[in-house]
């Protein structure tokens, strides 16, 4: 199975088209490095932290994944769920554009992950 840690060009590409000036939801499912994977994402936080305040974004949620309800039963797929909100795409893209935005970080901890945008539906 492919494992993602990284947005692509294309992805990358299909985010800058969506509205300005809109809020929206990133949902974050989040797979550790079995050494260590958890304790890196730990520090990823706290480093990130600053980041997400100049972005506007408020966690609304970080917590375990603990029982799946629909999907394969005999593993879990996913160590923690992130949701996060932010204000706007112009506060997310220059938070994750910051030269010292802490990616290594969240790459340092991660076997597997997604990140998918999430809005209220109207």
């Amino acid at each position: 199975m492919k494992k993602y840690t990284d947005v692509n060009a294309t992805q990358f590409s299909d985010l800058q088209k969506i509205a300005e000036g809109e809020p929206f939801q990133m949902l974050n499912l989040l797979k550790f490095k079995k050494d260590g994977g958890a304790e890196k994402y730990k520090e990823y936080m706290r480093a990130a932290a600053p980041f997400f305040a100049r972005a506007n974004a408020e966690v609304l949620y970080y917590g375990n994944a603990e029982l799946t309800l629909i999907g394969p039963s005999e593993t879990r797929e996913w160590d923690k769920i992130l949701l996060v909100e932010y204000a706007s795409k112009e506060d997310f893209l220059a938070m994750i554009t910051d030269v010292n935005y802490p990616t290594h970080l969240r790459k340092a901890a991660l076997e597997d992950s997604r990140l998918l945008l999430c809005r209220n539906g109207k």
